[in-house]
């Protein structure tokens, strides 16, 4: 049974690591749903311009969330007004223009994969912007609007947080009730996400991974393989966020290319348990369309580095490091101070939404 308590353990570890993450992007989202005004929403990125994508990436930088607290905290500006290309740029950067992941990047694989990382993210969120233009429809968007509307109202009802006492109750109650419920509607996915993630950590073999990238052939042929191919072990992988650095460099100490790896490292937004994440904030139609673009995206950001970069000569040779999922390790350091610090907060706000709830 060494390879439960093992699964286990890696899950509890990438659980761990991403917590105060987390707790950071569900506080977001219930900011933006009770102090942000719909108009202010919609002033600041009702449209898909270059000043609202600016400002969307660096919302998304700053905000620094988990995979799935950046879609909840994605879900609240759509719902508030902001259009859905910001929505996806904002969700991209709170987890790929993030200091944490830079660091882990440059600890485990170095420098060159960081510059590699941000380049392409920037390059990313261009041709996601491109892609989305031409693919989502104003009537699509509209579609996933209101079913973001009416996912929220029916989890409302449904939890019994109805907003008609909303007169006489103080916006930290209403904050609380919000964070509470962001966790209440997708808690099934993150536990989904966080075990299977463990057990595959812990059971499939790093030659597993290595059989689906071709790592001989035309040059061109094996640069387009590995980088469509790296999103799709993102995919099936489960791991999300920064928990995905140590598999992409086993991946890249097995031989993977250079843009097979950062095409990998992006996928955390199209993880089995975020695409049903999307079926259930968007619906179905919206999910599918936003889970190709990113995909489209991933792919041709990872290739364009890899060119790039081989053009500069800054793509690593030489032996490549060996690396394993020891990485993966709990540890007294600044990330458990801020899941304490993050735990004290979600259960603060769990009290007050109880004394809500009561007092309603």
């Amino acid at each position: 049974m060494s390879w439960l308590w093992l699964s286990l353990y890696y899950a509890f570890v990438m659980f761990w690591e991403t917590l105060w993450a987390l707790v950071l992007g569900f506080s977001i989202s219930a900011v933006l749903q009770v102090y942000v005004s719909k108009e202010q929403m919609t002033r600041a990125l009702g449209r898909a311009g270059l000043c609202e994508m600016v400002l969307a990436t660096g919302f998304g930088a700053a905000s620094s969330s988990c995979s799935y607290a950046a879609v909840a905290a994605g879900r609240s500006a759509f719902q508030k007004g902001a259009a859905l290309i910001p929505v996806l740029a904002f969700m991209f950067a709170s987890t790929n223009l993030v200091g944490e992941l830079a660091a882990m990047i440059w600890v485990l694989m170095g420098w060159e994969f960081v510059l590699a990382e941000v380049a392409g993210a920037l390059v990313l969120i261009g041709l996601m912007w491109l892609l989305a233009s031409k693919i989502l429809s104003p009537r699509l968007e509209e579609q996933a609007r209101a079913h973001a509307a009416n996912a929220m109202e029916t989890m409302s009802h449904c939890c019994g947080h109805q907003e008609h006492d909303s007169g006489r109750t103080s916006n930290l109650g209403r904050l609380a009730t919000a964070f509470v419920m962001d966790w209440q509607m997708i808690w099934k996915e993150l536990v989904a996400g966080f075990l299977v993630a463990g057990f595959l950590s812990a059971v499939v073999p790093v030659s597993w991974w290595k059989s689906l990238f071709i790592e001989s052939g035309p040059p061109w042929l094996r640069l387009i393989e590995n980088a469509a191919v790296g999103p799709i072990i993102g995919m099936l992988s489960w791991v999300c966020s920064c928990a995905n650095i140590p598999l992409a460099s086993l991946l890249w100490s097995n031989g993977i290319s250079f843009g097979g790896v950062i095409s990998f490292i992006y996928a955390d937004l199209l993880v089995i348990p975020i695409l049903l994440i999307y079926r259930k904030y968007f619906g179905g139609r919206a999910a599918f369309h936003i889970a190709l673009i990113l995909y489209v995206s991933m792919v041709g950001a990872g290739v364009i580095v890899d060119l790039v970069f081989k053009t500069a000569k800054l793509i690593p040779t030489g032996p490549r490091m060996a690396s394993a999922f020891e990485h993966f390790t709990f540890s007294w350091n600044y990330t458990t101070w801020l899941d304490l610090v993050a735990i004290a907060v979600a259960a603060w706000f769990w009290v007050l939404k109880m004394r809500r709830q009561r007092s309603i």
